[in-house]
């Protein structure tokens, strides 16, 4: 693995622990970010929307130029959503 890889994936850890205790000292976030996935869902740029609302109403804020990090959150939002429309 190349440094430059390996300083990516250490930045990439470093974000999503950061998201991990936010979710883990306010249970709302999570509750919030799927309700606020679920109303954009599809939405043709239903990302940006998520992203952005997520960002305004709950302590994880996501910015303009997403890291791995935001997309794996957003990639998993829609894999909750996924799994939920599933069970019905």
């Amino acid at each position: 693995m190349s440094s430059a890889s390996e300083s990516r994936q250490a930045k990439t850890i470093d974000e999503l622990r950061t998201f991990i205790k936010k979710v883990l000292s306010d249970p709302t976030v999570a509750v919030k970010s799927v309700e606020i996935a679920r109303k954009y869902r599809n939405e043709q740029n239903a990302n940006e929307l998520i992203a952005r609302e997520i960002s305004a109403n709950t302590t994880v804020r996501i910015p303009e130029q997403w890291s791995e990090a935001d997309r794996m959150f957003l990639d998993i939002l829609h894999e909750v959503l996924d799994d939920e429309a599933a069970l019905y």
